[in-house]
């Protein structure tokens, strides 16, 4: 018997390699390219769309616990993604072309996993459903009548990128903020007080692209369109994503007004992502607007920003701890269709997800991680939130239980919970594992 996993994400491709290396059959079923997303570019599996960062590492920030736990797992993204990383501070951001072709090469050639391309429009168990935000309309009409209870839609905004030939070298600098990681890893585009404000106007006067409804549906504040947060006041973005905190000119030798920052997205340094620049503008608006932030008055997108419309479950009304419908076990769901923002976060729930089914296959019961974990703090938020008020959640420390004896300084605090964390996971681990095939 084949275990099928619907989604050729990073949730589904996680749970299918977890299935396939502990000798289960696995049919890894992916839509495209037979059908299409409005966000994805390629046939690849594992294509990431939005940012090319899975976010820090270090384990004193919630992300880079999240994936400290994960490699105690066994994660194969995990591991690719540092096999294709590119320099990016503190952050594990990586070649996405590279990090996709990997991800197909490994899974296609995988003995124990056949990959079908075709649209799933029904449900069956043994099964792993991880479709993401970009679920096609029949495979969310057949999950919706399939588990009941009503699926949530937000607008998910995605950040342009601009060629590095095509960027003015000599109004930027680089530096990561304090210096972090290589020390130089993002470029950065300072802003004095009337620059910025400049950007502020031409964020509001300028025209976006509205959907049907649009206004209707919530964002997930995480991802917020730059012109909205600029909506919000016109210091939100000073004090967000153009902070420029710990960002010192050196040719000033002080810290500019407000800084844009600039991220590498390949490893030839030809691709660069303007960070916290998710938008909604037009495609005109995007070049008129952006190219009047120093350094990018010749700027040439090779991708402009874009919305892509997410879907996710009202997971706390309708599904069982470990992410199942509630009368089949057998019958799980996993990634951002559950209710979880963020890459590392969606495959982490693709990884569990396949584990505890070639548990529940052979036998066993589904298990947790510890609450004291990154993980299974998550998961409890997403199955015990209140479902009338239910959003999509990503990894932060405020998930975490409190510790025994309360810490004041923040980072010896953090360093506490990491530490109980991965000390938790390890546990678990050894009580999860199953001898490979």
């Amino acid at each position: 018997m084949s275990v099928v996993v619907v989604g050729g994400g990073l949730a589904g491709c996680e749970a299918a390699w977890a299935l396939a290396e502990r000798g289960k059959a696995v049919t890894l079923i992916e839509m495209r390219p037979h059908v299409g997303t409005p966000a994805h570019r390629t046939d690849r599996l594992a294509e990431i769309v939005c940012s090319n960062t899975f976010k820090s590492t270090e384990i004193t920030n919630a992300h880079g616990l999240l994936k400290a736990e994960l490699v105690l797992l066994g994660s194969l993204l995990m591991d690719v993604a540092q096999q294709t990383r590119v320099p990016g501070g503190a952050a594990l951001a990586v070649d996405r072309s590279m990090f996709s072709a990997m991800v197909t090469e490994r899974v296609t050639q995988h003995p124990n996993i056949d990959v079908e391309r075709r649209e799933v429009s029904n449900l069956a168990s043994p099964a792993v459903v991880a479709t993401g935000p970009l679920t096609s309309a029949a495979l969310a009409a057949a999950i919706q009548q399939r588990i009941g209870g009503e699926a949530l839609a937000f607008y998910d905004a995605i950040a342009p990128i601009v060629s590095g030939e095509s960027l003015d070298w000599g109004q930027l600098y680089r530096l990561s903020r304090y210096g972090k990681g290589g020390g130089a890893d993002y470029v950065n585009a300072p802003l004095d007080r009337g620059q910025y404000y400049e950007l502020i106007d031409s964020l509001l006067q300028a025209d976006q692209f509205v959907a049907h409804d649009f206004d209707e549906i919530p964002y997930f504040e995480g991802c917020l369109p730059v012109e909205e947060m600029a909506r919000r006041g016109r210091e939100t973005l000073r004090y967000g994503p153009l902070k420029p905190v710990g960002l010192t000119d050196p040719k000033t030798g002080r810290e500019p007004f407000a800084v844009v920052q600039l991220r590498q997205e390949d490893m030839a340094g030809q691709m660069w992502n303007m960070v916290g620049f998710q938008t909604r503008l037009r495609i005109s608006e995007q070049g008129r607007v952006f190219r009047a932030i120093p350094g990018l008055q010749n700027a040439e997108f090779l991708r402009f920003g874009s919305l892509h419309r997410n879907t996710y479950l009202n997971s706390p009304a309708v599904l069982t701890a470990h992410l199942s419908a509630k009368d089949d076990p057998l019958l799980l769901f996993a990634g951002q269709l559950v209710g979880v923002e963020g890459y590392t976060e969606s495959l982490a729930t693709g990884l569990l997800a396949g584990l505890n089914l070639v548990r529940m296959l052979d036998g066993g019961d589904p298990l947790i991680p510890p609450d004291e974990t990154m993980l299974g703090a998550l998961l409890r938020y997403v199955h015990m939130a209140n479902p009338d008020q239910f959003q999509p959640m990503n990894a932060n420390f405020g998930l975490l239980p409190p510790l025994d004896r309360p810490v004041r300084d923040k980072r010896l605090k953090r360093e506490a919970l990491a530490e109980r964390a991965i000390g938790a996971m390890r546990s678990f681990a050894c009580q999860l594992s199953v001898v490979a095939a």
